[in-house]
């Protein structure tokens, strides 16, 4: 089995590390972006199978990054995870909208786990057969 490969956009250098260090272990590719920007400059090069966002970004928030992303048919497909400090409660996307930018999961940092993470990116992804 090939090695999927994940952004993740998280602004948090410290937490980013930690995310990628253990999904490094569990074997994904991580391209790992601390703002929107560079995470969008990132996708037509590195073709992640599937996005982790934290919606509190700088140079291009979470939010824009969404539609943007969604902005492209190329990248419509691409499932998106976002793992935020902005409950769900508190965001600015209503259900329809969370579903229409092919968000597959909502979850709220303080609450989840690495393990929890891991389970939705294995539950969402497609992993080509080498």
């Amino acid at each position: 089995m090939s090695k999927a490969n994940v952004l993740l956009v998280e602004p948090d250098h410290v937490l980013g590390e930690v995310y990628k260090s253990f999904l490094v272990n569990k074997n994904f590719n991580i391209i790992l972006c601390n703002d929107g920007q560079k995470a969008i400059d990132a996708i037509d090069i590195e073709k992640p199978d599937i996005i982790i966002l934290e919606l509190q970004l700088t140079a291009h928030n979470g939010y824009e990054f969404l539609y943007e992303l969604r902005s492209y048919t190329e990248w419509f497909s691409i499932p998106v995870i976002i793992n935020s400090l902005i409950p769900r409660s508190r965001t600015k996307l209503d259900e329809e909208s969370i579903k229409n930018l092919g968000v597959v999961e909502y979850l709220y940092k303080p609450t989840t786990s690495l393990e929890k993470l891991l389970n939705v990116i294995e539950n969402n992804i497609s992993i080509a057969k080498t």
